[in-house]
C-alpha cells in the first residue's frame, strides 16, 4: 500500500509499515528525527491528501484539543479561535479522499465537537509499560487488538493530590518544544500493532 503518516516527525509508524513492505511516508512541517529523510515529506500535510494514498494514519497536534489544556480557553488565557482552527484541521484530515483512515489524539474536544472515537487504547495493552489514554477515529479499518498486557508503569503524585504517569512528568524537564515532541511520539508497540493488523 501507499501510506501517508500525517503529522509524524519521529517516523515510528512510518518505519513500522516500511518493515512490512509498504510504501509509507511520514509528513510533517518539522524535519524527521527518525533517520530516514528519504521517507519524509516536510510540508503542510493538507497539500498532499489527494495524492493517491491507500491509507492515512494521522497524529495531529493536540495542543489546542486535549482536555488537559481546556482550562486555558475557558479562562480566556487563549483565544478560542486556536481551538476552532485545530478542529477544522481535524475535519479536513477525517474527510480526506482516502479509503482507510486512522486519526489518533488524546481525550479532548474532538469527541464532543466532531464525533466520539471508535476506540480508546493504552500503551500497556501493547507491551509498553506506560499509561497514555489514546483515542482512535477510524474509517475503513478494524479496531486494534491488544498484543501484550503489561504493567501500567510508575505514576507521580503531587502535593495537590493529582497524579500523572512518571514518563509524562519527566518531560517537564525538557524545553517546551522538545517536551511537546517527546509526549506526542507514538509508542513502538502501538506502531507495530498498526502495521501488523492493518497490513492489507
Amino acid at each position: 500500500m501507499k501510506i501517508l503518516i500525517a503529522c509524524e516527525e519521529s517516523q515510528t509508524v512510518c518505519k513500522a509499515f516500511r518493515a512490512k513492505g509498504h510504501e509509507a511516508y511520514s509528513c510533517d512541517i518539522l524535519p524527521p528525527s527518525g533517520g530516514k529523510p528519504e521517507w519524509h515529506i516536510q510540508d503542510d500535510v493538507l497539500k498532499h491528501l489527494d495524492e493517491g494514498w491507500d491509507m492515512m494514519i494521522a497524529h495531529p497536534p493536540c495542543t489546542h484539543l486535549a482536555v488537559s489544556g481546556a482550562r486555558w480557553f475557558t479562562e480566556g488565557k487563549k483565544p478560542i479561535s486556536l481551538q476552532i482552527e485545530a478542529l477544522e484541521f481535524i475535519k479536513k484530515l477525517l474527510e480526506a479522499p482516502i479509503e482507510k483512515i486512522a486519526l489518533e489524539n488524546p481525550v479532548g474536544v474532538i469527541s464532543t465537537k466532531i464525533r466520539k472515537p471508535d476506540q480508546i487504547i493504552q500503551p500497556y495493552e501493547f507491551g509498553e509499560p506506560f499509561s497514555k489514554k489514546t483515542c482512535l477515529w477510524l474509517k475503513g479499518l478494524p479496531l486494534l487488538k491488544g498484543t501484550k498486557l503489561v504493567d501500567k508503569g510508575e505514576r507521580v503524585t503531587f502535593a495537590s493530590g493529582k497524579s500523572m504517569p512518571k514518563w509524562y512528568s519527566d518531560a517537564f524537564r525538557l524545553p517546551p518544544k522538545e517536551r511537546s515532541i517527546a509526549r506526542s511520539k507514538t509508542f513502538q508497540g502501538i506502531a507495530d500493532a498498526m502495521a501488523e493488523q492493518w497490513n492489507f
